[in-house]
């Protein structure tokens, strides 16, 4: 086959330099010919993130690959090339999709990386396989990616679908037609969605992942977004820090107090190591979901001034979004020449980033922020107890209203920021009322197993199991089917659960893993107040809907029975 190389007018010299070599050394063994003049070429691979505009390619088949792949993976580069070659129309539509797709693979992420992630991924699956499609799931959860699609998976795929509510990484699938949506409306709306994405998939480049950080991003997600793609890095470093001061706590309240005990050693892993990166990390990845890689290191530094000046978790986020945004304007308003150009993600907007939100942080930020952050944790730690209660309602009824939505994780989100303060109370509250939802269908189901059919018996059944893990997403088949009902109940319930546990003053170390904290000594205080704020919302819950639930009504030749 006839091949032209071309290379993105952003690259380097250098690289593209080194990217050209290395194709070239390795066209003949891909069956490639490689020709110079652009009306001969059967194909044109472009080395970069963008089509050079000084060429006009409408209609040829072509194929816009990453130019460290191409240098340092060229064999798989031209494999990828051949394989997944697409003809280029000026308006990128993805006219080549065939109107029924046989082979789909799909990408699911949620903030969490606990439960979206998995039941939206088996939602796809499901409902793909009920219309007969190939289908492969890839899930990046908490503990990395799982059921990775390979190279050889994605040249063979006709669509992908990418079902993800935090920035991820998508490279590897240049040039498929591509959907993209999220976590929620692919577990919820599974039917509509495929449809959607036969009708409405778009190919993808590069170029569209580096430029999701600026407009798309922006009109579909905005600050949010941001702000739980950084909680979901954060995460996994507050479990295991909250655990490790948990587990500093068995050898008595103060006996971390003690230099050299095992109890000092475990305070300092969970409480001056992984707590003291929780704010970095959470401003660090909140610039790098806006600006990609560049905003990393601004965000980063931000975060560790928002520490050492004491404007914590608030400053943290300020800093976030101040890096991502500033790496993000010069990364679209600087040009440079092209010999210069690969010194911009490397050297230019790192450093000038960082100076800028470091003084920013350092001389206006810092101190103001600090200031408020030491008002909002001293009002908390002076709640009188109608205050406590009424935040605790609030904070409850909220993580029951959207059962992982938007709501439900801005809940959640307000309590784990506030562990790097040492404020534990709220996060007990909104984790005991995050269990609730799916006790409470699951009990219901046992309650009133009549008014149920078999699957929604065994629904609840899974639901018990999910509720005692935290996985409030284990009611949504529930509310999905009944909203009128189980989200009203749900959510009085959890403001029930939230009250009894600031009430009682329960205190919780660990943002998550339900009940089985509790197999941490001192991971929860008091625990038997914390155990009966749980039960009393679930058990409220649950009997209310059992009583309220109507049985569902069928037609079944023109007869209509009770199901």
């Amino acid at each position: 086959m006839k091949t032209l190389l071309l290379s993105d007018n952003s690259l380097g010299q250098a690289v593209s330099h080194l990217a050209k070599f290395a194709l070239t050394a390795n066209m003949e063994k891909a069956g490639l010919i490689q020709v110079d003049i652009l009306d001969e070429a059967e194909l044109v691979i472009v080395v970069g993130d963008a089509i050079p505009e000084s060429y006009s390619l409408e209609g040829k088949k072509i194929w816009l690959g990453n130019a460290q792949l191409a240098i340092s993976h060229p064999e798989d580069f031209l494999y990828q090339a051949i394989t997944n070659a697409y003809f280029h129309h000026n308006n990128q539509a993805a006219s080549s999709i065939p109107s029924q797709a046989k082979r789909i693979v799909a990408v699911t992420a949620c903030p969490t990386g606990v439960a979206h992630t998995f039941m939206a991924a088996e939602a796809i699956e499901t409902e793909a396989k009920k219309r007969g499609w190939e289908v492969k799931v890839e899930t990046r959860g908490s503990v990395g990616a799982g059921n990775t699609i390979t190279l050889e998976e994605v040249a063979q795929a006709d669509l992908v679908i990418v079902a993800a509510d935090i920035e991820v990484d998508l490279s590897k699938f240049a040039g498929k037609p591509m959907y993209r949506t999220s976590t929620g409306l692919a577990l919820k709306k599974t039917v509509q969605e495929l449809d959607k994405a036969v009708e409405q998939a778009q190919i993808f480049t590069p170029q569209q992942q580096s430029k999701s950080t600026a407009s798309n991003k922006k009109e579909s997600a905005g600050p949010y977004r941001h702000l739980l793609t950084g909680v979901s890095y954060m995460l996994p470093m507050v479990v295991a820090g909250g655990l490790c001061i948990a587990l500093s706590f068995v050898f008595g309240i103060t006996a971390f107090e003690q230099p050299g005990t095992l109890a000092a050693a475990l305070m300092d892993i969970g409480g001056k190591s992984a707590f003291a990166l929780m704010v970095p990390v959470l401003a660090g990845y909140i610039a790098f979901s806006i600006a990609d890689r560049p905003g990393l290191t601004p965000g980063l530094i931000g975060g560790m001034l928002a520490v050492s000046t004491g404007a914590g978790f608030l400053g943290g986020i300020i800093a976030g979004f101040l890096a991502g945004y500033i790496a993000l304007f010069i990364s679209n308003k600087l040009y440079l020449p092209k010999s210069l150009s690969a010194l911009k993600p490397i050297l230019i907007i790192p450093l000038v980033a960082s100076l800028v939100t470091g003084l920013v942080m350092i001389y206006v930020v810092g101190t103001p922020v600090a200031k408020v952050l030491a008002a909002l944790t001293q009002w908390l730690k002076d709640l009188g107890t109608a205050d406590a209660v009424m935040l605790g309602a609030i904070l409850g009824a909220m993580m029951c209203t959207d059962m992982g939505g938007p709501i439900n994780k801005a809940s959640y989100a307000f309590g784990v920021t506030l562990l790097s303060t040492k404020i534990y109370a709220p996060m007990a509250a909104i984790m005991a009322a995050g269990m609730v939802p799916p006790l409470a269908m699951g009990l219901a189901t046992l309650l009133a197993a009549h008014k149920f059919t078999k699957n929604e018996q065994d629904g609840g059944k899974a639901a018990l199991v999910l509720g005692l893990s935290f996985i409030t997403e284990g009611a949504i088949p529930f509310a999905a089917k009944d909203p009128i009902r189980v989200i009203p109940c749900c959510m009085a319930g959890g403001a029930l659960t939230g009250a009894l546990s600031m009430m009682f003053g329960a205190e919780l170390t660990a943002p998550h893993g339900g009940l089985f904290v509790l197999l941490i000594p001192g991971a929860v205080h008091p625990v038997v107040g914390y155990l009966i704020a749980i039960i009393a919302g679930a058990v409220v819950t649950g009997v209310t809907y059992a009583v309220i639930k109507r049985r569902d009504v069928v037609v079944s030749d023109g007869v209509m029975q009770v199901a």
